[in-house]
């Protein structure tokens, strides 16, 4: 056996052999047991391959019903998920995606579907990124490196009233563990609007030792002008006072001068941060009323670190008359991405279907 453990390909050491045994989850292999794919005798596509037969896409995706929990994934460990591509008929936001590590009754991962792969507001955007990928026409990819010692339970809920499509696969390792490796986890917030002169909290609460590595944002701009004027703040291990404060949203997004040029936003997406998604009032559509943009940065370069505890902060600031900041009421909604030790402190209470709805 090599000491390569599998958990961190690159080009440099991809030549490299392991005793890691790969794996896949999929509506064709459900369970990802070795050859246990392509079985199926029912499924979404049976009538489509009465022809063929067993082993010709009789299985290619999944059915959720309305207001239901499905399990996606029951995997024993120790091992680690790799890549994750999904898509679905659902309506925005009406699906949950949740990953719970080594037994644990929380989960370490609870995001709505669109959000998790920093696409929030639900409409297409190419997104072109070390970590997730987005492709024609929503086809979401995770390349976060998740692994686990003991055990992997993944799941997804349908908030809606109505049955939807999940198409899937998990492609996955069981592999050793190293002792230094943390557990992945991502968290959803949203505040709509957000209180006059209050920082929005993107993620608190946070217990264990570990480093936060990225941010998805959908922002809705609840009024006319600049929006992102305001600073990050990371309180690392009980600091009253932030040790790392950035200076603007759009400096932190790796933007500068409001991403604008002669008078016009831009879309960007780059290896570590992107804002990909623009929607503006277009004359055409009367009910589109509002501006909204999706953004992301990946701190892949540059993990921030915390031993003990972390929460995060963002400010909604535009101008006023005079030259002055004006704190903002907009509607705001996150994921937080980070790695730590378990165990996982419990998240907030999720929000329910109306909280989550974009109007």
């Amino acid at each position: 056996m090599t000491s390569f453990d599998g958990l961190g390909l690159h080009l440099g050491n991809l030549h490299l052999l392991s005793d890691a045994e790969s794996r896949s989850l999929s509506a064709e292999n459900p369970t990802g047991d070795r050859g246990a794919g392509a079985l199926a005798t029912e499924g979404m596509g049976a009538q489509n391959a009465r022809d063929l037969g067993v082993g010709w896409k009789v299985a290619p995706a999944v059915k959720i019903a309305p207001n239901s929990v499905f399990e996606l994934g029951d995997i024993a460990g120790p091992g680690s998920i790799q890549q994750i591509w999904m898509t679905t008929t659902a309506e925005n936001r009406s699906l949950i995606l949740r990953i719970y590590w080594d037994g644990q009754d929380h989960p370490s991962v609870e995001t709505p579907l669109n959000d998790f792969f920093a696409s929030g507001w639900g409409q297409f955007a190419q997104i072109s990124s070390l970590a997730v990928c987005v492709n024609p026409k929503n086809g979401f990819n995770s390349y976060w490196q998740m692994p686990f010692r003991q055990h992997c339970r993944i799941t997804v809920e349908n908030l809606a009233d109505t049955e939807c499509v999940l198409f899937y696969q998990v492609n996955y390792q069981l592999t050793e563990v190293p002792e230094d490796a943390a557990y992945f986890h991502a968290q959803f917030r949203r505040t709509n609007p957000l209180p006059y002169a209050e920082e929005y909290t993107i993620v608190d609460g946070v217990s264990g030792r570990g480093h936060y590595v990225g941010t998805a944002v959908a922002w809705g701009a609840n009024s006319n002008g600049w929006w992102g004027e305001g600073e990050l703040k990371w309180f690392l291990d009980a600091e009253e006072a932030p040790t790392i404060c950035g200076t603007g949203t759009e400096d932190y997004f790796c933007g500068a001068w409001g991403f604008q040029d002669q008078g016009r936003y831009h879309t960007f997406t780059t290896a570590y941060a992107g804002m990909p998604v623009i929607i503006s009032p277009d004359g055409v559509d009367p009910n589109r009323t509002q501006t909204r943009f999706g953004l992301y940065r990946w701190h892949i370069t540059d993990p921030i670190r915390f031993r003990s505890d972390l929460r995060v902060t963002m400010q909604a600031l535009g101008w006023r008359s005079g030259g002055r900041y004006l704190p903002l009421r907009d509607d705001i909604a996150t994921v937080a991405y980070w790695y730590q030790t378990l165990p996982t402190a419990p998240f907030p209470e999720f929000p329910d279907r109306d909280a989550l709805e974009i109007i």
